[in-house]
């Protein structure tokens, strides 16, 4: 279990949002196997690189920015639909690992709630408890718990982000992570 003082200590940015975080974060963890320091250490660093902290619960960037997702290749990998109507802003990346894409939310919404309710309020992600466990569905539907047993952080950040973006940062939060967790 997670203290506010560890997470503190992991996130100096996260600043007051520890304390909103942090039972949402404790009931996640284990309901998803994310019950070891080598595990959590590594699941922390992701979300803390992906979500500034815990101060970003929606992917930044405006309508324009968000429109790759709503037209195109990328749109029809994402699950969305092919016209121009909207869809990349609506299922754009939400939750402290980003879920984006109709594709996503659903499988998403399928695991955490037995029903399509994120197609409908994909906003719901952008709450604490909501936020935290859809990222830890996420990293347990992609079979991250074992890269993070053996150590494979970078292929844990590409199956994350898509590459390796942002690495040096996310490989400095594991490391604070590892000497506060383990």
């Amino acid at each position: 279990m997670l203290t506010e003082g560890q997470l503190s200590q992991i996130f100096p940015l996260a600043g007051q949002r520890v304390g909103t975080f942090l039972a949402a974060l404790n009931e996640a963890l284990p309901r998803w196997q994310i019950d070891h320091p080598r595990r959590i250490a590594a699941f922390l660093a992701q979300i803390g690189h992906e979500s500034g902290q815990l101060r970003y619960v929606k992917e930044l960037g405006g309508d324009r920015y968000l429109s790759r997702y709503d037209t195109g290749s990328l749109a029809r990998r994402l699950g969305n639909t092919p016209q121009a109507d909207g869809d990349g802003q609506l299922y754009c990346g939400r939750g402290l690992i980003q879920i984006t894409g109709r594709n996503s939310y659903r499988a998403c919404s399928q695991a955490l709630f037995g029903d399509e309710r994120l197609l409908v309020q994909p906003q719901l992600l952008e709450k604490p408890r909501w936020a935290c466990e859809s990222a830890a569905w996420f990293w347990h539907s992609r079979g991250l718990n074992a890269l993070a047993d053996r150590g494979e952080f970078n292929r844990i950040t590409r199956l994350v982000n898509g590459g390796l973006n942002g690495l040096d940062e996310r490989l400095a939060l594991w490391a604070r992570a590892r000497e506060v967790l383990c």
